[in-house]
């Protein structure tokens, strides 16, 4: 029998919510009887963690993947022991926790390289906190680029019922019109066909949002449709690829929902992240709290898989002991599930 991948978890930003719902979502036994989760960061935070939600689970400290014992109710833990339970401050920036958040994604990146783990699932990660700490990235995406040498790659959302890969991300919005190149477009839709691919799906239904209004509406709204979207839609027809587009953002999302389309392709960060959370992320004032956080993001183009719940550090929610698991358990069931199909 095949035994269960080896997720290497990384634990995010310290102060944020990533201990408790890692803590959660590797109690599930959908979790444990799937994978081999390894949290990649600090033991005394984990326990911690562990000890906040309540969980039935053991921690077990390790130095080496090699050392884990996936023995049923313990968690496993690789301790890099970069930061002090005792004087962390929770639910706040810090250098501190920034730079550990850096170092567990470096050591995961190691990891998966040298064939230590299968996959990395990733914790949300505080930009401020990175800036702090004096990483020069503005998020996971662009880390994870630079540690793998990977130069064509994209940032996946996979929600249940949409799936979006971006153009651009974490730039200012005036940047993006100068960002939207032939080449740019058309490596994100050979990115998107690459990602269907994965899931079994080689002839994909591949939709292209245009940037402005109505798509440029011929010109009227602007030229990026005419100058380097239409162009890259034509290039991968050329090639054989089902590409549609460039279509009005306002209505495409609608269309993809219901079965039109099998992945669409944003020009900018919330074109495409606002349709996904929205369908995926529900809030109740009554309560305060998020009641469903469905959702995951994928880097597309790194040469190993990686995985990440489609949230932030929520510092106003962090170590109260109420945060919500669900993009975490979905992030290592969809990790998965790709890795079967790799």
């Amino acid at each position: 029998m095949t035994r269960p991948p080896i997720l290497g978890i990384t634990m995010g930003d310290p102060a944020g919510v990533g201990p408790e719902i890692i803590a959660r979502a590797c109690a599930e036994p959908a979790v444990r009887d799937a994978s081999r989760p390894v949290v990649i960061g600090s033991a005394t935070i984990m326990k911690e963690a562990l000890a906040l939600v309540g969980s039935p689970l053991g921690l077990h400290a390790v130095s080496a993947v090699a050392h884990c014992s996936f023995r049923p109710g313990t968690l496993e833990c690789l301790d890099l022991a970069n930061v002090e339970a005792a004087t962390l401050p929770r639910g706040a920036v810090s250098a501190a926790a920034g730079r550990a958040a850096y170092e567990y994604i470096a050591k995961a990146v190691a990891l998966a390289r040298e064939g230590g783990i299968d996959a990395i699932v990733t914790a949300p990660i505080n930009k401020e906190a990175l800036a702090a700490a004096g990483v020069p990235h503005s998020g996971h995406t662009e880390i994870l680029a630079d540690l793998s040498g990977t130069r064509a790659f994209a940032m996946l959302l996979m929600g249940r019922e949409l799936k979006v890969i971006h153009v651009t991300t974490h730039v200012a919005l005036r940047r993006v019109p100068e960002l939207i190149t032939r080449d740019r477009v058309l490596s994100t839709i050979h990115l998107a066909q690459r990602t269907m691919e994965g899931l079994g799906q080689p002839r994909a239904r591949i939709a292209v949002a245009g940037l402005n209004p109505h798509a440029g509406e011929e010109g009227l709204f602007g030229d990026e449709e005419q100058k380097a979207i239409i162009p890259a839609i034509e290039a991968a027809r050329a090639e054989g690829l089902t590409v549609i587009g460039p279509l009005p953002a306002d209505t495409l999302f609608a269309r993809a929902r219901g079965g039109e389309f099998d992945i669409v392709v944003a020009m900018y960060h919330d074109q495409g992240h606002i349709p996904v959370k929205t369908l995926g992320f529900h809030y109740d004032d009554a309560s305060k709290t998020w009641t469903g956080l469905s959702g995951v993001n994928v880097t597309v183009g790194l040469p190993f898989l990686r995985v990440s719940v489609d949230h932030g550090t929520a510092f106003d929610r962090a170590w109260k002991g109420t945060a919500n698991h669900e993009s975490m358990a979905e992030a290592i069931e969809v990790a998965v599930r790709m890795l079967a199909t790799r």
